[in-house]
């Protein structure tokens, strides 16, 4: 991938997204068919390598943690529009979709993608650190957001069922962007130096800022670029949808499938945070995006519920709660020291291969 600090931009960046528009078009006009979706597939990937430029790009001008930041809030707006747009539409599994994405979303950053990043890390670096005062900072709003947003509706009794009332979904919406909100405050303003590196190191600690013409113009194109991931994944999902009801599996599991494709550009980004050692950055996305995903995708949700009368299930079953006890604890272990190696980042995955495993055979 071309450097960062580079005056102009890439012509690779260009061409996918332009490839990303006229396919998106294509499908517009003819409608799905193999070819087509072959296409869209190659397209979505190369969407996500351009994503992945532009967020570095910015990220490389303001520094962390607003880099990480950045991409974080990012890729949650975008994904929110997805649920949202999905719920509006209707259809028998709208009421737990929110839910089955914002769980998919945590499985699929706290394991696949921070386990990917330590294991990948691990192997290249030996042992690598990180702030440990902002990582429990992290931890430590995302257990009651999870546990109020996902747990909590399960043992309420003023609505039958795992679901609150409108008041409690309400209260449920301020506790979640309360949360947020003073999460980001710590994070950018009152504690910022919890979220630096403790040293400099990698390829891109001497590399040149880029100049603020470039910043400017990827700033514009991420966003371009995070919605061409999400329109390429929704068009993708009728086609996702019949090779997975013919493979036998859940029908949920395409929910998995859409919050990993919108995830990419993100994982990506972390994932060679944590090969050139830079396991704060790495960790300042993946944690920072768990926080987004439910302090921001919550709130919106619960409105459109509210103002639409949208049927909103919200409490995970007995399977996925334990799934969610497990990740919550093994991540208080990771980030407790400050300190990992490869044997984090193989748990993180083993309990991601779980999740995933007992997804397709319930």
């Amino acid at each position: 991938m071309a450097s960062t600090g580079s005056a102009r931009m890439p012509l690779w960046v260009w061409t996918w997204q332009v490839l990303a528009i006229v396919v998106v078009a294509i499908h517009t006009i003819l409608g799905s068919s193999f070819p087509i979706a072959a296409a869209e597939s190659i397209a979505l990937v190369g969407t996500v390598f351009a994503a992945v430029y532009h967020a570095e790009v910015v990220a490389h001008r303001v520094g962390e943690p607003f880099g990480s930041l950045v991409l974080a809030v990012a890729v949650t707006t975008i994904e929110v529009a997805l649920i949202v747009s999905m719920m509006a539409s209707g259809g028998g599994d709208a009421a737990g979709l929110a839910r089955d994405t914002v769980f998919a979303a945590v499985m699929i950053v706290c394991n696949g993608i921070v386990g990917l990043c330590l294991l990948a890390g691990g192997l290249r670096h030996r042992e690598q650190v990180f702030q440990l005062q902002g990582a429990q900072a992290a931890l430590s709003v995302i257990i009651p957001l999870t546990t109020l947003t996902m747990v909590l509706p399960n043992v309420t009794f003023t609505t039958p069922g795992p679901s609150f009332s409108s008041s409690q979904l309400v209260f449920v919406a301020v506790v979640s962007l309360t949360l947020y909100g003073s999460f980001l405050f710590v994070q950018t303003v009152r504690h910022r130096d919890y979220f630096l590196p403790e040293r400099s190191e990698g390829e891109e600690a001497h590399a040149l800022r880029p100049p603020n013409k470039l910043v400017v113009l990827s700033a514009g194109l991420l966003f371009i670029s995070l919605v061409l991931v999400v329109a390429l994944a929704k068009v993708l999902t009728p086609t996702l949808e019949l090779v997975i009801e013919r493979a036998g599996a859940p029908r949920s599991f395409v929910g998995i499938v859409i919050a990993g494709l919108v995830l990419l550009p993100e994982g990506l980004a972390s994932y060679r945070a944590a090969n050139a050692n830079r396991l704060q950055t790495s960790m300042n996305l993946a944690l920072g995006s768990v926080l987004a995903t439910i302090g921001l995708t919550i709130p919106a949700v619960a409105g459109v519920s509210i103002l639409f009368h949208i049927p909103l299930t919200l409490g995970l079953d007995a399977k996925e709660e334990l799934l969610l006890a497990l990740t919550l604890v093994v991540s208080l272990l990771t980030v407790g020291t400050g300190r990992t190696t490869v044997l984090q980042g193989i748990v993180h995955l083993v309990v991601f291969v779980t999740f995933l495993f007992l997804s397709l055979v319930p």
